[in-house]
């Protein structure tokens, strides 16, 4: 495309900033911190709970209050990142997320582990959205757009597994207050870097005054909806807290829809949400994370308990998956971006994980690694990474720029809520099933080894159960993506403003 062509479409050179690939470097760096950071946790808590004193019914509060306040805050965090500037609000997250970090690893009490995971939960809602919308609004140019993502979108993806890595070797050979250490360099380095690397293109600030309305209903659902499925998976379905909330997050998100669709300047603009394309993105990532969620906790559980496996030894045998995920996307997405519709490679992308998981319905108690586990995580791995890229691209290319962040918010919101979803909604039918199997076979097992033996069936059998249910979820993920997403290969060609285009930003369009 000419300059003077390109300069129309309102796009940036791909030589207009020398550093963009640098800035990418911080970016991805920041990125891996929160991802890794939502995992890490979870190899030290055991450690951490018996060292700080926390009871069983209060640990869930270390993983929950990050939870609760990253999820409730980010469609927050993403419109201050169109009103502050997405370099500003990034520095800042990396900030506070370090100082809330150093805060957890110095902890001496629960309630003071839990104000700090809640702590770097409201920072990490800050920088989430602002790295996304970073990306999204730095590589306007189809072919470096897919490299970008396909970076991103390995992160995004292998992020969790490196953090199972990285919290047994810390908890292992260290102690499990480096699980949380270890972010500050992290962000001291990201931030840094940010500062004085990231040249934010001009224009494309959202500068009208802030939603106060949606910000208290959209947060307020989010925490509610949150914790109605953390608490349901510690109390029950039925418990009436869990019912509670759950009607109070209906209550409180359909009165933040009402409310942004009348007022004048409006947290999330609907016109984000209702494209077809955004919205299929945002359903049918929201519903592959749950899947992976699930299985996660399952395998960390399997490998340690069921096959006896050390933290460390856990953390490497998801490296198939990590190692799928960073082919898939930056070999496979990244490649195949820019000359197929992105439905073809996250439909497909979803059922090739699919595939995966449906190895692992196998699962028994004698199931060999190298046969049945590591082809599964392979699996996984590619077809996750195939689909997270194009996805992560999609959800932001042909948004206004002044609503970039709140479209990047969207993402991270539709996995946070995918990964409560995913970890409630498969830990209760494995319990239920577990609980089934073990009534059903404890009166045949005689003597304690008989009875240990029916206790890993059960939990292995319930696990399976919860897998099957995981494949179902991975079918509609790719059905949806199928379904809605229409777009087709990104093409540079100039806008044509078309009826009711006077209020629209110049972005890429895509090829039909």
């Amino acid at each position: 495309m000419s300059e003077t062509a390109r300069k129309a479409a309102g796009l940036a050179a791909p030589s207009g900033d020398a550093n963009r690939w640098k800035a990418l470097v911080f970016i991805a760096l920041a990125q891996l911190m929160v991802v890794l950071d939502a995992t890490i946790v979870n190899i030290a808590l055991p450690a951490a709970q018996e060292d700080l004193g926390i009871s069983d019914g209060n640990k869930q509060w270390v993983i929950t209050a990050y939870a609760l306040a990253f999820g409730g805050l980010l469609l927050f965090g993403g419109r201050v990142a169109d009103l502050w500037g997405r370099k500003r609000t990034f520095v800042l997250g990396l900030a506070g997320f370090a100082v809330a970090s150093a805060l957890g690893g110095a902890a001496t009490t629960g309630p003071l582990m839990f104000g700090a995971r809640a702590l770097q939960g409201v920072f990490g809602a800050l920088l989430a959205p602002a790295a996304l919308s970073l990306l999204a609004v730095m590589f306007t140019d189809a072919k470096e757009r897919a490299k970008a993502f396909g970076i991103y979108g390995a992160i995004a993806g292998g992020g969790g597994a490196v953090g199972l890595i990285l919290g047994g070797f810390l908890t292992e050979y260290l102690n499990w207050r480096w699980t949380f250490f270890v972010n500050v360099p992290f962000a001291v380095v990201a931030a840094a870097g940010a500062y004085f690397v990231i040249r934010e293109p001009e224009g494309g600030r959202n500068r009208n005054p802030l939603d106060i309305p949606g910000v208290l209903l959209s947060t307020l659902g989010l925490v509610a909806l949150v914790y109605g499925f953390t608490r349901a998976e510690s109390d029950g379905w039925s418990d009436t807290v869990t019912v509670t909330m759950f009607v109070a997050s209906v209550v409180l998100l359909l009165a933040f829809v009402l409310v942004e669709a009348k007022v004048k300047a409006p947290l999330l603009p609907l016109r984000v949400v209702t494209d077809r394309n955004r919205g299929g993105i945002y359903l049918s990532l929201g519903l592959a994370i749950i899947g992976m969620f699930g299985l996660f906790l399952f395998l960390t559980y399997y490998l340690q308990i069921v096959k006896g496996y050390s933290p460390v030894k856990t953390g490497f045998a998801f490296l198939p998956m990590v190692v799928g995920m960073i082919t898939g996307s930056t070999q496979i997405g990244t490649r195949l971006m820019t000359r197929l519709p992105a439905r073809l490679l996250m439909g497909p992308g979803f059922l090739v994980a699919g595939v995966g998981m449906l190895l692992l319905t196998q699962l028994e108690i004698d199931s060999s690694y190298p046969a049945l586990l590591l082809p599964a995580m392979l699996l996984l791995g590619l077809g996750m990474g195939t689909a997270f890229m194009p996805a992560m691209s999609l959800a932001t290319q042909g948004v206004q720029p002044r609503d970039a962040g709140v479209a990047s918010a969207m993402v991270n919101t539709s996995q946070q809520v995918g990964g409560a979803i995913g970890t409630a909604l498969l830990n209760t039918i494995a319990s239920s099933a577990t609980t089934s199997y073990v009534k059903d076979h404890i009166a045949g097992a005689t003597g304690r080894p008989q009875q240990q033996l029916v206790g890993l069936q059960g939990m292995v059998h319930g696990y399976t159960a919860a897998i099957w249910v995981a494949v179902g979820i991975l079918a509609l993920a790719s059905l949806i993506a199928f379904t809605f997403v229409n777009a087709g290969r990104p093409s540079m060609a100039p806008v044509t403003a078309g009826e009711g285009a006077e209020d629209e930003l110049p972005v890429p369009v895509v090829a039909h």
